[in-house]
């Protein structure tokens, strides 16, 4: 794994995450109380000892690099490096990245003074564990020009994904992205070992020979390693082959799905969990105090470190760190963020946290929120989509924007 280098992409939008999006990068986002998105690539690359990491960034990238920065180091004898490379304007190039192929194309002249064979190429925005070193051997194993991680699919699963043809030697033969008429998905059907799921879906994840991945981005003048690089490799004839993952993996691309993996971690056996011991996912250390909790009842729920609670009431939540919930206040199927400081002095009417008798349900409340007593939050007109100043509703969940004051008494 020496031989590896690892570019993880993290400078898209992420409109489809708004506006848990609008102040921050995607791979920035909060995730499991405590963690960000971007500590999961990253703690995955760690524990397959690939210790060459570059991250590339783009669209609100400032809580990202202090993250980054003060989260992982290296010490001198490891020969190991984190460093982030944000998009900048040169004489050469005066704009910024089109895409995710843009922006390795942008920074090659960074990553090829160093001595390594193939590119590991991930996606700063998937909530997943991996052993990279399976899915790199694999590639050797095959003297593949590309690899990509492929999940099995089902048929309405395969509409938003890149869908692969996979012959029986593992080879990708075609690609279709999100096909939606039934002539190419019956086209792209494969053999998975699973008729509730016969497609393979591309996870974002590739592996480059060092060589191939300069050549591919000269011939293919085009911007996005999914929609352009991939399907033109495979139409030049390179060997493309399939790396066949079996699995959690989610693409937290929505508010939806952003929601239910956070909820999902609330379950005796989640479909993810942070707690492994031989693959922690690592991220920055706080040094905060144990929770205060006082008489609730909690109950499925995560509580991050250094929270002061004393709802009546919490259950199945997620509760991130440093958050404040006072007396009388039920919690249910939520994403608390937390704070990202204590205050000591109320700089507003409404101090920092959650205040009395409210009522959260279906929410994800932002880190920094400022909640009166008496606020009801539970979407109580049933609305899919709405935006305010303060609060946004989508897939029907209401999010409460960072740094939001919610008045005494709301009910949304």
């Amino acid at each position: 794994m020496r031989r590896v280098l690892s570019l993880i992409l993290g400078g898209g939008r992420g409109t489809r995450l708004a506006p848990l999006t609008s102040v921050r990068s995607k791979p920035a986002v909060p995730i499991g109380g405590k963690y960000r998105l971007i500590d999961i690539p990253i703690s995955n690359c760690l524990n397959s000892n690939i210790r060459r990491i570059y991250v590339l960034t783009q669209f609100n990238s400032e809580s990202l690099h202090r993250h980054i920065n003060s989260t992982y180091k290296f010490d001198s004898f490891s020969q190991g490096f984190l460093e982030v490379l944000a998009a900048s304007q040169t004489f050469e190039n005066a704009n910024w990245y089109q895409g995710t192929a843009d922006a390795v194309r942008h920074n090659l002249h960074h990553f090829e003074k160093w001595d390594f064979t193939e590119y590991l190429i991930l996606a700063g925005d998937h909530l997943y564990r991996m052993n990279y070193d399976k899915f790199v051997h694999h590639h050797r194993d095959k003297n593949a020009d590309i690899t990509i991680s492929v999940k099995a699919v089902s048929r309405e699963e395969a509409m938003d994904f890149g869908v692969l043809k996979v012959d029986s030697e593992g080879r990708i033969v075609k690609f279709a992205e999100k096909p939606k008429d039934d002539k190419t998905l019956h086209e792209m059907t494969s053999e998975t070992g699973n008729p509730e799921k016969p497609y393979w879906g591309s996870m974002g994840i590739y592996v480059f020979g060092k060589k191939i991945l300069r050549k591919t981005l000269c011939e293919i003048q085009k911007d996005d390693f999914g929609g352009d690089i991939i399907p033109g490799s495979i139409e030049n004839n390179y060997n493309v082959q399939a790396y066949f993952f079996e699995g959690y993996w989610e693409d937290i691309g929505t508010i939806r799905s952003f929601y239910d993996a956070n909820i999902s971690m609330t379950l005796a056996s989640p479909p993810f969990s942070f707690r492994d011991s031989l693959m922690p996912i690592y991220t920055h250390a706080r040094m905060l105090p144990g929770s205060q909790i006082g008489d609730s009842c909690i109950v499925s729920s995560t509580i991050g470190e250094g929270s002061y609670i004393r709802a009546t009431s919490i259950r199945k939540s997620v509760i991130g760190i440093r958050s404040a919930i006072d007396f009388g206040t039920t919690i249910e199927s939520s994403y608390i963020m937390g704070n990202d400081y204590f205050q000591e002095d109320a700089a507003t009417d409404i101090p920092i946290g959650i205040g009395r008798n409210c009522v959260i349900k279906n929410a994800i409340i932002d880190k920094n929120a400022h909640i009166g007593r008496d606020v009801q939050i539970l979407n109580k007109n049933g609305i899919e989509f709405k935006e305010e100043s303060q609060y946004w509703i989508r897939d029907g969940i209401v999010v409460v924007k960072k740094g939001a004051i919610i008045p005494d008494g709301t009910v949304i």
